[in-house]
């Protein structure tokens, strides 16, 4: 790990290297298995590194419109469009840059297939099945729990798909395995098999841990190719994690700016907010990694983590940290594995310091892409 005495505080720093590594795994995952990986921008956006991502994966999916005319402008790709509802004012500038575009329900696809059809170039359309399955532990995250708002159930589709529909999609995994997957293909084949064989593509959405350490890459490419066996019909099978494309690609520097102390707890008062820049940690919950830090140590002096912004649990609150040498105002606290769900989320709450945003090069020297200040803050006011 590099030195952080050039990087300004607070920053997110995406590692170049680590990002190809990934990209790497991705494009060998393509390539066995015969299927399309696109990044999806709700999980990481930085535009900046596009040119380099088209180089391995097969584009992106957007679900706004914002999304979708940035991969347009900053990847020069077609979007794989998806959104729990289109606005009709919006609809033929998200056409305009998609090549896909999947519907939420029926009553969706119904009010705008016909727009589809008519446009001035060819858009594939698909919708969103809903399996009523998924292996995810927090619900917030769970699109398959009873009454989610994503997805269609297979009791509102007959046995034959409505006219002009060209793909299914699901979406229904968040940070799992290839043996989730496996056991998620159970339940949809259970359901949509008769379905699946009347469509040109199947969009197998997010959630892939693809990169991860332990993730059995081997196993996953076995399930993709026998699943396209099962279904010659279909032209294209297609995976869209955000998340394996970002995993472990960088951190969050900040910085020590007080030390308070309540009822024996010590509490390290940062230049970051978790409420505003690291919300996963919030809503998760998820516990980032400290370099030079370990979970509480007994007998060691223990440190809570405290955001900038005032809302009172505006603090790291799955836990508290031990350090190799207790920080002090003005020591450096770096979250790693911070590019992923993090910028994509950031708020101007309280209109507190938004981290700038840099990268290390491969080659090893760091160049600062983008800082905000006031006018980034009343921008998003009036």
């Amino acid at each position: 790990m590099h030195t952080f005495d050039e990087i300004p505080s607070p920053c997110f720093v995406l590692e170049e290297e680590a990002l190809k590594v990934n990209l790497e795994i991705l494009n060998l995952v393509q390539q066995e298995a015969g299927v399309d990986i696109i990044c999806a921008l709700k999980g990481y956006a930085m535009w900046s590194t596009f040119p380099l991502i088209r180089q391995y994966l097969r584009g992106a999916t957007a679900s706004s419109l914002n999304e979708a005319r940035l991969i347009h402008e900053e990847m020069g790709a077609q979007a794989h469009s998806y959104a729990p509802v289109f606005y009709g004012d919006e609809l033929d500038e998200i056409l305009l840059y998609s090549s896909h575009i999947t519907f939420n329900s029926l009553s969706q696809f119904d009010r705008f297939i016909n727009r589809v059809k008519s446009f001035h170039k060819p858009v594939s359309a698909g919708l969103r099945i809903n399996p009523e399955y998924g292996e995810v532990e927090t619900d917030l995250y769970n699109p398959a729990i009873p009454g989610s708002r994503l997805g269609i159930t297979r009791d509102q589709l007959g046995e034959q798909l409505p006219e002009g529909v060209e793909g299914l999609h699901f979406h229904v995994l968040c940070e799992n395995d290839s043996y989730v997957l496996e056991r998620t293909l159970e339940k949809v084949e259970e359901k949509f098999a008769p379905l699946i064989r009347q469509v040109k593509w199947f969009n197998m959405g997010g959630g892939h841990h693809i990169t991860r350490k332990d993730y059995d890459v081997g196993h996953l490419v076995k399930l993709l190719r026998d699943f396209k066996q099962r279904y010659p019909n279909l032209e294209k099978v297609i995976l869209e994690p955000g998340e394996a494309v970002g995993w472990q690609t960088g951190y969050l520097v900040s910085t020590v700016q007080d030390i308070v102390y309540n009822k024996g707890i010590r509490i390290a008062m940062l230049d970051v907010s978790f409420s505003a820049h690291m919300p996963d940690c919030l809503e998760m919950p998820y516990k980032p990694h400290i370099l030079g830090a370990s979970g509480a140590v007994e007998g060691k002096p223990v440190y809570r983590m405290g955001g900038s912004s005032c809302l009172a649990g505006d603090f790291m609150g799955m836990g508290d940290y031990s350090f190799e040498k207790e920080p002090e105002v003005g020591d450096r606290v770096v979250f790693d594995d911070m590019i992923h769900y993090t910028m994509v989320k950031t708020t101007f709450f309280n209109g507190v310091k938004h981290p700038s945003i840099g990268i290390r090069h491969a080659e090893g020297h760091f160049s600062l892409l983008r800082q905000f200040g006031y006018e980034d803050y009343k921008g998003k006011l009036s």
